[in-house]
């Protein structure tokens, strides 16, 4: 799939409405629309199949994405997704455009790395809990990260890491440790042992030990 995933194309929609928007779904198309900025917002069509494949892809919500509109090429994120509750299909997406100098505000998600070189982890029976996946950032669309690191390796057992023990790339700022409270230095993931495995019911044990002795008589 390679770099295909952040370019789209893209219809103008001229019919809107829940009708229109099912007759595009049986048509194998997602209805969408293309907001933000000083143009007024587009209801978009895109190809349903194109849009599925990407989104099986993490970058595909976290990078500067090219929608093809009719040739008109707009840089935008995908602000909002759809998903039919039960079918694998999409039923409508929201783009938000990216205007070069404007700061975007969004989320990335978090990758947790060297958890194998953790020594709770790797020596002592130790479990990650991940408090959250993703976090809400701000920043210049050419300093938009696809994802952010946190690095496992000397987190020691029984402690969790914050918001702010996490190195942020240079011009990324975290939207909850910029609202200067404590209560929103979050906590992002913590080292605890292991649970143990529930006591087998005596009780049970030994029901089950009486049933294995009886016999039938023949």
């Amino acid at each position: 799939m390679a770099g295909s995933i952040y370019l789209l194309d893209a219809s103008v929609r001229k019919d809107t409405g829940k009708g229109a928007s099912r007759r595009l779904r049986r048509e194998d198309k997602v209805p969408g629309i293309l907001y933000g900025g000083e143009d007024a917002p587009v209801a978009l069509t895109f190809d349903h199949n194109k849009i599925n494949n990407s989104a099986d892809y993490e970058a595909f919500y976290s990078h500067v994405l090219t929608l093809n509109i009719e040739g008109e090429k707009v840089e935008a994120l995908v602000k909002d997704m759809q998903r039919h509750p039960y079918k694998p299909k999409i039923m409508h997406i929201d783009f938000q455009r990216v205007i070069a100098g404007e700061e975007l505000h969004t989320n990335v998600p978090l990758h947790f790395i060297n958890e194998d070189k953790c020594a709770p982890i790797k020596n002592d029976g130790g479990i990650a809990e991940h408090h959250v996946n993703e976090i809400e950032i701000t920043c210049l669309p050419k300093d938009l990260p696809e994802y952010i690191e946190v690095d496992m390796t000397d987190v020691e057992m029984g402690q969790t890491v914050h918001l702010s023990d996490i190195t942020l790339p240079a011009g990324i700022s975290s939207v909850e440790l910029a609202k200067d409270d404590e209560t929103h230095d979050l906590a992002v993931v913590t080292v605890k042992k292991a649970p143990k495995a529930p006591a087998a019911d005596e009780d049970s044990e030994a029901s089950a030990e009486g049933e294995e002795g009886e016999g039938t008589e023949e």
